[in-house]
């Protein structure tokens, strides 16, 4: 067999591992954010299905699978059963290039296969990881807008329409914001992004360089993930549950996994971006005069801090939900087209020029 195939069987099987850890994190989260929200108004929360209602997440997720599968019949059968499982594949997808960590193990198997296998904290690290995380985060809109037109009903149809004009709309200051990371970088790759953070004894993260980009960015991503305040297209409401209105069972229990799992998504990109990624101030100068022992326990380290960062990005998503209220739908894009997107322009311009400025005095043209 040889070292390309046996490489990519070892990518495959990452990508079922963190697929997994992902839906069981989305379980843990579920229960984190109904036990939050409950904290917030005043409640408890679950707290009758196993102790302190830790087994609640388990127990919905058992009656999603058990309850009786439904196809209406009015609906585009083909189309309405596939977008649930679109909306949360796309959304998996993303994470084949976050680097969840920094170093690579070698697993020295000459004798048995006759040359080395690479286990990398990461799936792919291409060339173009930026551009790849807002294409392919950016798809889950679509699973969504076809479940909505799919179920030949008003309010799901509505629901479909709100997502396709807020995702659209907020991908633009999205991306920008981006952009002018990417300026400042100067590289496309998610592992440089977060190598070039690691300067300076680990203290050049973006969000201290790019604040107005990062703000830009964490707002688009509530939208674009459909978060509160920005929850327009399944307004209970307004659309009784948008286009979800006509979904059930498993199929409703793989868009809730779609919506919790595209937060945790744009979670992971903001703290990759803007937050560090797996790095620490003086994390590394902090390893270095440490004994090989603890050394070699850098990458449990790195995972630890970059898991601990995004659920403290998540735990922000959900005060938030639980302190402001949602917007009209005018109010939502009024506030792309006016606010945020000739912010986001302003910015990147800023940074361009800033840059040059910079390079015209240190003669580096």
């Amino acid at each position: 067999m040889s070292q390309e195939i046996v490489q990519l069987l070892v990518d495959i099987v990452k990508l079922i591992i963190i697929a997994s850890v992902i839906m069981g994190i989305f379980t843990f989260i579920l229960l984190v954010e109904r036990k939050l929200i409950g904290r917030f108004t005043r409640r408890y929360g679950p707290n009758r299905v196993g102790p302190f209602g830790l087994l609640q997440s388990i127990a919905d997720a058992v009656k999603m699978m058990l309850k009786e599968e439904m196809v209406p019949g009015h609906v585009d059968k083909v189309i309405y059963v596939m977008a649930p499982g679109m909306a949360l594949m796309t959304a998996l997808s993303v994470f084949a290039v976050i680097p969840f960590a920094r170093d690579t193990v070698v697993l020295p198997l000459e004798s048995l296969i006759g040359f080395s296998v690479y286990l990398t904290p990461w799936v792919a690290d291409i060339n173009v990881g930026v551009l790849y995380l807002l294409a392919v985060g950016s798809l889950g809109s679509y699973g969504i807008i076809l479940g909505g037109w799919s179920s030949n009903n008003k309010y799901s149809l509505l629901g479909a329409l709100r997502t396709s004009a807020q995702m659209l709309s907020y991908e633009l200051p999205l991306g920008v914001a981006v952009l002018s990371v990417v300026v400042m970088t100067g590289t496309l790759r998610v592992t440089e992004i977060v190598e070039w953070q690691t300067q300076f004894a680990g203290l050049a993260w973006i969000v201290f360089l790019q604040p107005v980009a990062f703000l830009i960015f964490f707002i688009s991503a509530l939208a674009e993930a459909g978060r509160a305040p920005f929850d327009l297209p399944e307004t209970e409401n307004e659309l009784i549950g948008g286009f979800m209105t006509e979904y059930g069972a498993l199929k409703f229990g793989l868009f809730q996994a779609a919506e919790f799992v595209h937060a945790m998504m744009f979670c992971t990109i903001t703290v990759t971006v803007f937050l560090g990624g797996w790095n620490m101030p003086f994390l590394n100068e902090i390893l270095n005069i440490m004994p090989t022992p603890i050394q070699a326990l850098a990458p449990v380290l790195h995972l630890g801090i970059f898991i601990g960062k995004s659920l403290a990005v998540y735990c922000s998503l959900i005060w938030i939900r639980a302190s402001v209220p949602r917007m009209r739908f005018d109010q939502l894009m009024a506030f792309c087209w006016k606010w945020l997107l000739p912010i986001a322009l302003l910015n990147l311009f800023a940074t361009v020029m800033g840059l040059a400025i910079t390079a015209e005095l240190l003669g580096l043209w």
